[in-house]
């Protein structure tokens, strides 16, 4: 018992990965999940939770053991000029502007529960919360921002829990919609899809694998940081099936239509009095802001690890590349648009590196000069084909969803 008490005081750079897939995307798509077909979904949160498990876990042992992140991996990987221009071209512009897209949705989302709680406009509190953003990644603390984000994991851990708990769920169905996969008619497989691609994130692959370097150091300490890294997907995990489990408990069956986790949070009030809505407005602030931290963090260490920069938090060329991404947030979050159609173009750019990540990262790990003993092993190989199966499937749908979009 004191051992796992010490392992999770222990808990670091896996927690970063938690909060970054935990973004207003995920805990809006997670309502209209619940509060359209129950919980019925949740075996596919269930599979995006192991599909994020199999691919951080290769990320966190190329960080630890190669000393590189995945941007370092793919620049030093190919020998042929030309493939090497295309790999990072596909990891600059693909994580750069995905990540600066999402960036105005991060902050929006995070400043609707604050709206939410306050009354100000959310176009009012979005560049506060950039600005605030922006000097914790100039603090250029590793720790101080690993420790915030840690923080916030907790925040969304009770707000979103504790509101599932109020519910008083019905734990028979919960278990029947995790271990039992159906897909409901209608939008039914879209909003699958949506889970798993809200979840099993791209950029984390290149956060983790450079967030890991800074916390070990030896191949020894593989052991603490893989159960970092499962500890704290699997408490990510369970806190977007809660979200699922409120909705569902809340307003599946009933004529409500929700359109947003802010309106949840509003909606929650007059049915389970203020507490609720406090806890979910909360746990929405959490999820925006540990997010609008996270994705510039990402960017920035996966452009400067394929261009070859420095990957020093206070380094300019690493600095500049979050600079922008913050700035793309604030910028987008105080015009007074709606995030969506800027998300929409986020998602274009996550359909087309999500399976690219995947197969480039499964690829580097079976570089036995890179890893030596620490490669894949012939198991890891096949879940990590199963995934990239899927993501491919996943990178097809976003595609021609945004592809709909735009000519509708």
């Amino acid at each position: 018992m004191n051992s796992f008490i010490e392992k999770v005081k222990n808990i670091g750079p896996g927690a970063l990965v938690a909060a970054a897939f935990i973004g207003p995307g995920t805990v809006t798509t997670c309502t209209i999940s619940g509060a359209s077909y129950g919980y019925v979904l949740l075996w596919a949160m269930a599979f995006s939770i192991i599909a994020t498990i199999i691919l951080q876990e290769m990320s966190m042992r190329l960080g630890i053991v190669a000393r590189e992140g995945l941007g370092e991996a793919l620049r030093n990987q190919f020998e042929n000029p030309i493939a090497k221009g295309i790999s990072i071209f596909l990891v600059v512009a693909a994580i750069g502007i995905g990540c600066a897209a999402y960036e105005t949705g991060n902050i929006l989302g995070g400043a609707m529960g604050l709206s939410t709680l306050s009354g100000i406009s959310a176009n009012i509190w979005g560049p506060i919360m950039a600005i605030i953003a922006f000097f914790l990644l100039w603090s250029g603390n590793y720790k101080l921002i690993e420790k915030v984000l840690i923080g916030l994991v907790i925040v969304m851990s009770f707000a979103f829990i504790l509101t599932a708990i109020i519910i008083r769920p019905d734990l028979a169905a919960i278990l029947k919609g995790i271990f039992i996969p159906r897909i409901p008619e209608g939008a039914g497989i879209t909003i699958a899809v949506a889970l798993i691609g809200t979840t099993v994130v791209p950029y984390n692959l290149f956060l983790h694998a450079s967030a890991v370097q800074e916390k070990w150091n030896k191949a020894e300490d593989l052991p603490t940081a893989r159960f970092d890294t499962i500890f704290s997907i699997i408490l990510g995990g369970i806190i977007s099936m809660a979200i699922i489990v409120t909705a569902s408990a809340a307003f599946y069956g009933t004529s409500t239509e929700i359109k947003n986790a802010g309106q949840m949070a509003i909606q929650l009030e007059p049915l389970l009095g203020s507490w609720a809505k406090w806890f979910f407005a909360i746990g929405l602030f959490s999820a925006g802001f540990s997010s609008a931290v996270t994705a510039p963090l990402a960017g920035a260490f996966a452009t400067a690890g394929a261009l070859g920069w420095e990957r020093n938090l206070r380094a300019k060329n690493f600095r500049a590349v979050w600079i922008i991404i913050v700035l793309a947030g604030l910028i987008g979050s105080s015009l007074g648009y709606s995030p969506v159609q800027v998300i929409i173009f986020a998602q274009a750019a996550n359909g087309i590196l999500l399976p690219i990540s995947a197969i480039y990262l499964v690829w580097v790990m079976n570089n036995k000069e890179r890893l030596g003993r620490y490669i894949n092993s012939g198991l890891s190989n096949l879940l990590g084909a199963l995934v990239i199966f899927v993501t491919i499937i996943l990178g097809a749908r976003s595609l021609l969803s945004v592809i709909s979009k735009l000519s509708g």
